[in-house]
């Protein structure tokens, strides 16, 4: 007799690791917490890349677009 309950379990694991990884319900999060993410790799393509006042430019350009 094959043993069907191994296979559910691992199922369902799937299932609350993905409901883990899958963030809020409602799919926004917080401007602050969006910027804590994108800010460190922002800071290391620029040191790496050189960029910093093409990264300033953008971050003006952004900012003056939402219009503030």
């Amino acid at each position: 007799m094959a043993d069907t309950a191994g296979g559910s379990v691992i199922r369902a694991r799937r299932r609350r690791i993905a409901e883990a990884f899958a963030g809020s319900e409602s799919g926004s999060r917080h401007p602050l917490v969006a910027v804590a993410m994108v800010l460190p790799l922002a800071v290391l393509l620029s040191i790496a890349f050189g960029g910093w006042e093409a990264v300033v430019t953008q971050a003006s350009s952004v900012a003056g677009m939402l219009g503030r």
